[in-house]
């Protein structure tokens, strides 16, 4: 027996194929996609991407999705591979039953169902009974073409229109029941008969992430209730595994558009005609855990849209909580917020596309917006509120599966925390200025008593030889931080002499050790400078060629975090950060991660400074 369609498509849903790619060949984030070297033919210029759902070679012509990738590079069976993923997904391979057989060739049928009731839906609409449901679709602000891209109809006064338009193509009322488009008068008395889902109602067909139509959503002209209604669960339609608008977002996500998700049917069709093309919505209810999957196969970091009021922050802390345990380095949220009443709908009509933008680019990512919303309206100011606070943070972080994601969540809030704590004490009372007795001018002559000037520049150029000296009696560092070593701005002369000669050494160096390193800056003429950086007066321990390499390294990123100033680093951070989320490669994390230490650095540095105004370092 063939495998089901819908099991098929969930495996290949549920099997991110950079993922499954990456255990054979090294890809790097190129735009939208992955790309890296074929692992099906011997080549060294990359030609091999990978999408969402299929991967396709240009060099040999390879192409396929995960059951052929994992045929083709362990020459698995058809049975195997999908058994194989299947186990790697928590799934079960449905069983060669006649049942089974049965539910296959029904699903087929009812592909074929929904696709006829929606050109009958769409018919309709262009008829004269189906005008008043026009007229509001203008009146909505649609276009033509918007109304056809989305296929959207009129259902008729129902009494069985449906069933008698899609006779004629041999649909029966059973198959119409069996796709959720009629059911029961009367659950208890079959005899009664049967009724359409949908009367009285602009039609909206609601498409799986392949573009076929599984189910109908219909909105009521006038102030009937229910509003809204969508289809019930088929065995083509899960509502929560399902997202409206996802086989459009996906085209839109793969050709750069921001994937949001706002809260409905006319949400998601006025901003796509605005020219967001990643605009999805949930169906009638708060995000589950299959949608968000769904998103995170389309684009790695989604922006939740909410309102302003509480019921939006409501649904936001929602959301949060229920993606923390779903988190991974290379999947996470933005949350955006709606103000003054408005709806994405609402707010392009009256802004046009450049309002909606501006929410967009007010997105904050997951960290920041889950830790105002653990903090509510009024930070914590008591001992014990403060507590409380600091419990749920912790609470927080653990629920988040992978142990470093989790560990730089807790470390970020606490530093925020913290952070926000010594701003929130109240400043001492100013101490009186002292005034010695005496005659005038007396006290200029008390040596001693007044204490010299800070010179700014001698502790630049003191932390300057440390962070070189450390890399002096340390050169296996250089291939960690050559990148940042270049973006400093040392003090000139000897410092940028050193640094120079430092960088001109490391490509060409077979071993990176100190006595090679010497006899480079002898021959380059860096003997002295050396000499100069290398004594010891002033050291700090790391620069010590007897310290553990770990405690330099820190070191040097601390030295680095002083000299870089906090301006320039929180710019090499947001940079770092961009190129993680477009590559995902592990030397951009590592990166990030050092870059977040010598931040971290920083923030110690100038509290020590603050302490120490005297301290040399």
């Amino acid at each position: 027996m063939a495998l089901p369609p819908a099991f098929l498509e969930e495996l290949r849903a549920r099997t991110p194929l950079p993922g499954l790619i990456g255990r054979k060949t090294r890809l790097a984030r190129n735009g939208r996609q992955w790309k890296g070297c074929c692992p099906f033919h011997n080549e060294k210029t990359p030609s091999f991407y990978v999408y969402d759902d299929h991967f396709h070679c240009f060099g040999c012509g390879a192409h396929g999705d995960a059951i052929t990738f994992l045929m083709r590079a362990e020459g698995a069976s058809f049975p195997e591979a999908v058994e194989r993923l299947a186990g790697e997904a928590g799934m079960q391979v449905p069983k060669a039953t006649p049942q089974a057989a049965e539910r296959e060739r029904r699903a087929k049928d009812l592909y074929g169902v929904c696709a006829a009731a929606e050109a009958a839906f769409r018919r309709r609409l262009m008829l004269p009974e189906g005008r008043a449901a026009l007229d509001y679709l203008r009146r909505r602000g649609l276009t033509e073409a918007t109304i056809a891209r989305f296929g959207l109809g009129w259902s008729g006064e129902g009494r069985g229109a449906l069933a008698a338009d899609l006779k004629g193509e041999g649909i029966t009322p059973e198959q119409l029941v069996a796709a959720g488009l009629m059911k029961p008068r009367d659950p208890d008395r079959p005899e009664a008969g049967l009724v359409d889902m949908f009367f009285n109602r602009v039609i909206f067909p609601i498409r799986d992430r392949r573009g076929r139509t599984i189910s109908f959503g219909g909105r009521i002209l006038g102030d009937g209730q229910p509003k809204y209604v969508n289809g019930p669960e088929t065995e083509l339609f899960s509502k929560r595994r399902s997202l409206y608008g996802l086989d459009l977002a996906r085209e839109g996500a793969f050709r750069g558009a921001t994937v949001v998700v706002v809260e409905g049917y006319m949400d998601v069709i006025a901003l796509h005609q605005a020219g967001f093309g990643g605009a999805v919505a949930p169906l009638g209810t708060a995000l589950t855990a299959e949608q968000m999957d769904a998103l995170w196969q389309v684009s790695p970091e989604p922006v939740l849209c909410f309102d302003g009021d509480a019921a939006g922050a409501k649904a936001a802390f929602r959301s949060a909580e229920l993606a923390l345990p779903l988190l991974a380095p290379d999947r996470s949220l933005r949350l955006a917020v709606l103000t003054g009443g408005e709806d994405p709908d609402t707010l392009v009509a009256k802004g046009g596309p450049p309002a909606f933008e501006a929410v967009l680019a007010g997105a904050k990512p997951l960290s920041i917006a889950l830790y105002d919303l653990l903090a509510g309206t009024s930070p914590p100011a008591t001992p014990e509120q403060r507590a409380a606070f600091r419990h749920r943070l912790d609470a927080a972080a653990k629920s988040i599966p992978d142990k470093t994601l989790s560990s730089e969540y807790r470390r970020a809030w606490l530093d925020r925390f913290f952070a926000e704590g010594r701003g929130a004490r109240p400043a001492s009372a100013p101490r009186p200025a002292w005034t010695p007795r005496g005659k005038p001018g007396e006290l200029a002559s008390i040596r001693g008593l007044l204490r010299p000037a800070i010179d700014h520049d001698a502790i630049r150029l003191e932390r300057a030889r440390n962070l070189l000296a450390i890399l002096l009696h340390h050169p296996p560092l250089l291939p960690e931080v050559d990148e940042a070593l270049a973006s400093l701005d040392l003090p000139q002369g000897d410092c940028s002499q050193l640094r120079e000669a430092l960088l001109t050494w490391l490509p060409d160096a077979d071993h990176l050790d100190s006595t090679r390193l010497m006899d480079h800056l002898r021959q380059a003429g860096c003997e002295s400078v050396a000499s100069w950086a290398s004594r010891k007066q002033g050291l700090c321990q790391a620069a010590d060629p007897e310290a553990q390499p770990k405690e330099a390294l820190e070191a040097w990123w601390h030295f680095f975090s002083l000299l870089r100033g906090k301006a320039e680093l929180d710019h090499d951070l947001a940079e770092a950060r961009r190129m993680l989320e477009e590559t995902n490669d592990p030397q951009a994390q590592h990166r990030y991660v050092l870059l977040l230490e010598a931040q971290r650095a920083l923030l110690s540095g100038e509290a020590g400074d603050q302490a120490q105004p005297d301290t040399i370092l």
